[in-house]
């Protein structure tokens, strides 16, 4: 074969297969945008819905707009990534399907994220400059993911029981905590009779280095009561409204100390 038809050849496979791609692609991303699977945030989000809607619901919803750039390669891989995952992680057009201690968790994340600024992510608020959350919104999910984990003042209370606090970690603090290992929260083995802030190397908030408390009883129950009542400022916003599910986890944490 001559070195010329050789080029030709080779030319010819991968303008072929670039256009394959291509189409493979376009097709994915025609799937994500396809009307039929489009389907609204549900009503039960309050007045979260219209800040979610339209800043978070590109890519954890199916009512998802379609963008020109999400139509080119290699911009569209990326997008279709994006969008996937974000799904696979919290779907808001599916919130009504989950479970109340599910939604608890998701409402808590949300605020954490985007109070740290790490949800929009930081390509999508470089492209989308009005998708960045501002103070104001913050303060509406915030009041919103209180009211998500409100507690019921009717339910009695008994002792606090390791095993159920142990689910209760599982299902609600797993996500940012864990016994042994620190994660985008310190790790808790130990944590009852702790100093606050004192794992070494981890960074604390100044609000929670500067509160110069020991974790016991009431201490820890008034800090999962609500963090940012009891230090304004600090890193996290998960709060465990309910008093049994405190005396439990309070509970687990003493029998792993």
């Amino acid at each position: 074969m001559s070195r010329l038809l050789k080029i030709a050849t080779a030319g010819a496979i991968a303008v072929a297969s670039s256009a394959l791609l291509a189409r493979v692609h376009a097709s994915g991303t025609a799937g994500l945008y396809a009307a039929s699977a489009q389907q609204p945030l549900s009503p039960k989000l309050g007045a979260a819905r219209p800040i979610l809607e339209a800043k978070c619901a590109d890519c954890h919803s199916t009512n998802t707009r379609t963008p020109v750039y999400a139509h080119f390669a290699p911009i569209s891989w990326l997008v279709e990534q994006d969008v996937s995952e974000g799904r696979e992680a919290m779907n808001l057009s599916l919130w009504d399907t989950y479970t109340a201690d599910q939604q608890q968790t998701f409402a808590a994340k949300i605020v954490q994220e985007t109070k740290s600024h790490e949800m929009p992510l930081p390509q999508y608020r470089l492209i989308h400059w009005n998708s960045t959350i501002t103070v104001a919104d913050q303060q509406i999910l915030q009041r919103w993911a209180h009211q998500e984990s409100a507690s019921d003042p009717t339910q009695s209370i008994r002792a606090g029981d390791p095993a159920i606090g142990q689910q209760v970690f599982e299902k609600r603090c797993t996500g940012c905590h864990s016994l042994t290992q620190d994660r985008e929260g310190p790790h808790l083995g130990g944590v009852y009779g702790r100093p606050s802030a004192s794992i070494h190397g981890f960074d604390y908030s100044p609000a929670l280095t500067q509160a110069h408390i020991v974790w016991n009883d009431a201490t820890l129950d008034y800090w999962l009561t609500d963090p940012d009542v009891a230090f304004p400022g600090n890193n996290m916003d998960f709060r465990v409204a309910r008093p049994q599910e405190r005396k439990d986890l309070i509970a687990f944490f003493k029998a792993n100390q």
